[in-house]
């Protein structure tokens, strides 16, 4: 297994080239998110898929996250096949590129900590999406936010989690909290573990996401000017209901995504690969 722990050479001499067109470009698809958001989103947040059929504002919700990983050099890639709504998708996090990344794929309602919504323009779009905020330390909020998820996934609607609890770092898949599995016991829903991994010439490229210590400012600086990478969305084999435990579906969906993220064989790279 080869893991590229640095995501450019370390001169990187088309970088200052990188952000004379990236930061207009980001800046023109920030404009159409508000729009997207003001004429199509606003109007249609609690559309569902009908019988398998993607609505509107989903796909439009798809088309802005992929254009918007194409603005940081990254091309969304598709392992395998997400379930129909509703479903809980579990997920790997190494940063804010994880929920378009997500999003590219499948428009589902993700649970985010609560400083987000404060964040000017960010918190207003990603609740016009349909993110549920929870204030982290808060069992109060807990409660309130596993109310808000079953209500979305009983009314048809996918909700994506972060069982982490935060970032992790320099490829390390910390512990799955096991009580966010509860939304789907209660909902009767199924749970898909999907794995986020960030690849450049076939080897996993680790600081996509965070580094330690960086600011979210500081990151989108420094992913604008990064060499093209490839952003795989693994979609993986559906977690069996455990009713009477929890933690084993918490632990049965860390393996399969930390396989999924050690897993380089050129076989499995080739096999339900979709490029939206």
């Amino acid at each position: 297994m080869s893991i590229d722990t640095t995501t450019v050479p370390e001169r990187d001499l088309l970088r200052p080239l990188r952000y004379l067109w990236r930061v207009p470009l980001l800046l023109l698809h920030i404009l159409l998110g508000i729009l997207l958001c003001s004429l199509i989103l606003s109007w249609n947040q609690h559309v569902v898929m009908q019988n398998g059929k993607e609505p509107f504002a989903h796909r439009m919700i798809r088309w802005w996250s992929t254009q918007l990983l194409r603005v940081f050099g990254m091309r969304s890639v598709r392992f395998g096949e997400p379930l129909a709504d509703p479903v809980l998708f579990v997920a790997n996090h190494t940063s804010w590129i994880d929920i378009e990344l997500l999003h590219s794929q499948r428009a589902a309602c993700f649970v985010a900590k609560a400083e987000i919504a404060q964040w000017p323009l960010v918190g207003w779009m990603a609740a016009t999406g349909g993110t549920i905020f929870h204030r982290r330390g808060s069992n109060h909020s807990l409660s309130t936010v596993m109310q808000v998820m079953v209500e979305r996934l009983r009314g048809g609607r996918s909700v994506a989690v972060f069982p982490e609890g935060g970032t992790g770092y320099h490829g390390v898949l910390k512990v799955f909290h096991a009580r966010i599995f509860q939304a789907a016991l209660d909902a009767e829903v199924a749970v898909q573990p999907v794995a986020l991994r960030f690849a450049r010439d076939g080897r996993r490229v680790l600081d996509a996401g965070f580094r330690e210590d960086e600011s979210f400012v500081h990151n989108i600086v420094r992913l604008l000017g990064e060499a093209p990478v490839d952003a795989e969305v693994h979609f993986l084999a559906p977690v069996p209901a455990s009713p009477d435990a929890r933690r084993r579906m918490a632990e049965l969906s860390r393996e399969r995504i930390g396989a999924a993220l050690e897993d380089t064989a050129p076989e499995n790279a080739s096999q339900g690969q979709r490029r939206p």
